[in-house]
């Protein structure tokens, strides 16, 4: 894994959403977020997110900005306010209602 991981999908300024996913190395519940992650944005955020991964065995000192306590760790950072929850992220509707995302309309 690299210092930071970033992919990009198109969405427009006012819909897009920020996400930065903290994560200690590439352990089994590290890899389970990133792909529980990229399947929830793909099912109901297709076109509006930004996901930026953080692996804080590498950057640890990233973790002070966020004031992360808990690995994996989900931030929404934009829109404001900013959001979190901690976890694997294997349960759809917890992240959706913990992060105060609306999925995008099928």
């Amino acid at each position: 894994m690299s210092n930071t991981v970033q992919a990009y999908q198109g969405a427009t300024d006012n819909e897009r959403l920020e996400l930065r996913l903290y994560v200690a190395g590439q352990t089994d519940r590290s890899l389970r977020a990133i792909a529980n992650l990229k399947r929830i944005c793909e099912a109901h955020l297709a076109d509006r997110y930004t996901i930026e991964i953080i692996d804080l065995l590498v950057q640890p000192q990233l973790a002070a900005g966020d004031q992360i306590m808990a690995l994996p760790t989900l931030v929404r950072r934009l829109p404001p306010p900013l959001k979190k929850i901690i976890g694997d992220l294997s349960n759809d509707e917890r992240v959706l209602v913990g992060l105060d995302i609306r999925p995008q309309k099928q």
